[in-house]
């Protein structure tokens, strides 16, 4: 049997005149489903399903595109029922071929279906969630932030649930496409931060498309890719093994770091890609601590900074190399309260850059020097935030709802992305295993927008992830595999 990529079965439900299709292309982890067949009693009776068995709550991600023109009543999207035939219970996230999108739903078996529109048209992003018995579809169009809505409905504790095509024309094969397909299965509500950890998958972004390939899953939890001028990818475990993977071959392999190997998600390289720095915890108190190293490895890591002065937490290079920034706590600051501050490699002097009082962090250099970007919650959310490298003339870059972390500029200087956590979470926060979003800026000002519709937070890319070329990103996203 081929690949169906993340998916176990495709198959025809309703017995459609004729046969429908389910195609991956693991080139670009694209699936292009075909199918006949009618609608009737407003329900989803014929449609041709990629499917797979999911137990409890999940996530649905998918972007979509019908091809071609077609019937204004064919419609495409992520569906869970109780069962592959009949007319179960079921709900599905609907993109029709005219201006609608809505959550249909069938609380009883052989029922009738009802609908609750969605405000958004045409999207090309779409999300079906379960949390509990509430099932919630979400849609925008690429750019644009999701709209939502949901409805209560009884499914099974398992459901087959996948993404599907309905023509609404006996005759008519239609045909969609789905990318970025993600079947999610999210965090227990009890979950342990630091403790209990999901599986991983490291990703790469088209920042003008936005469209992502899935390159390595792993079962733990893997965070904060680097991208070096050679294609490989640097990342840590939640162990503090930092490890690499080459984007030619495939292949990932242990970075060597000596003895450091409690290493957390803030490491960074340096502009040339020669250097890579580590915050590593160590010492008496047990604190995170300033390393340095060669990218290929080295037996011994130089020691930058001390624990003794308070935890330090890296996230940027000076463009000439002898500069490391970070966020830390000094002069007596405690819980959340952080702080940035530069210091030199060689003699190893600290310098304040931002006042106390307030949680500064994800400092970074513009490739020209010129400014230092970071963000902020000292205005009442986290937003992004920039000022010159000795830390004078602070200003505001962002001014959204939400709540904005890890400011990382493009190598050609044009472009900043960041990742913008939910309105309803502490802003001093910046959790794991969120319902997040990637966003996009020109580095010369302007509205943010999102590209990216992710499930993960902290170690998705708490550091620089750009490509050499400033046209893709790489990052980290999160489900129990």
């Amino acid at each position: 049997m081929k690949s169906l990529g993340v998916f176990d079965h495709h198959q025809d439900v309703g017995d459609p005149q004729l046969a429908g299709n389910a195609v991956y292309d693991a080139s670009d982890q694209t699936y292009t489903l075909s199918s006949a067949g009618v609608n009737r009693s407003s329900s989803l009776d014929q449609f041709h399903f990629a499917w797979k068995k999911l137990e409890g709550d999940f996530i649905l991600q998918a972007t979509v595109r019908f091809v071609g023109a077609g019937h204004p009543r064919r419609r495409l999207g992520l569906v869970a029922r109780d069962t592959l035939a009949g007319s179960p219970r079921q709900v599905a996230a609907s993109v029709f071929g005219d201006t609608l999108s809505a959550l249909e739903y069938r609380t009883s078996v052989g029922g009738a279906s009802a609908q609750l529109e969605v405000s958004s048209f045409h999207p090309t992003e779409i999300q079906l969630s379960r949390s509990g018995n509430r099932l919630t579809f979400s849609a925008a169009t690429f750019g644009e932030s999701y709209k939502s809505v949901s409805h209560e409905v009884t499914l099974g504790n398992e459901a087959y649930a996948g993404i599907f095509i309905a023509s609404h024309e006996e005759g008519v094969v239609e045909r969609a496409v789905f990318g970025n397909v993600r079947v999610i299965i999210p965090a227990a509500p009890d979950f342990k931060p630091y403790s209990d950890y999901l599986g991983s998958h490291l990703e790469v972004m088209d920042v003008e498309t936005g469209l992502r390939r899935v390159l390595h899953s792993d079962p733990g939890s893997i965070q904060a890719p680097n991208w070096t001028p050679d294609d490989k990818l640097i990342f840590n475990s939640a162990e503090g093994v930092m490890y690499t993977y080459d984007l030619r071959t495939g292949k990932r392999a242990e970075l060597n770091t000596g003895p450091r190997r409690q290493n957390n998600n803030d490491h960074v390289l340096s502009f040339d890609g020669k250097m890579l720095a580590l915050s590593n915890y160590a010492g008496e108190p047990r604190r995170s601590v300033a390393f340095v190293l060669p990218v290929g490895g080295s037996d011994e890591p130089r020691q930058i900074t001390s624990p003794e002065a308070g935890h330090t937490y890296l996230h940027g290079w000076s463009p000439d190399g002898k500069q490391l920034v970070f966020t830390g706590g000094r002069r007596g600051e405690t819980g959340h309260y952080r702080n940035l501050w530069s210091v030199d490699v060689d003699t190893k002097v600290e310098t304040a850059l931002t006042p106390p009082g307030t949680l500064d962090d994800g400092p970074e250099y513009t490739p020209d020097g010129k400014y230092i970007y970071f963000n902020s919650v000292r205005t009442g959310t986290m937003q992004i935030w920039r000022m010159r490298p000795d830390g004078s003339h602070p200003e505001q870059v962002t001014f959204d709802e939400y709540n904005d972390w890890f400011p990382h500029i493009s190598p050609d200087g044009n472009w900043i992305v960041y990742i913008a956590f939910p309105t309803d979470m502490d802003p001093w926060t910046h959790p794991f295993y969120r319902q997040c979003y990637i966003r996009l800026m020109p580095a010369s000002g302007g509205v943010p927008k999102t590209i990216g519709y992710i499930y993960g937070g902290q170690g998705s890319m708490n550091t620089p992830g750009w490509s050499p070329d400033s046209k893709r990103i790489a990052f980290v996203t999160n489900s129990k595999l």
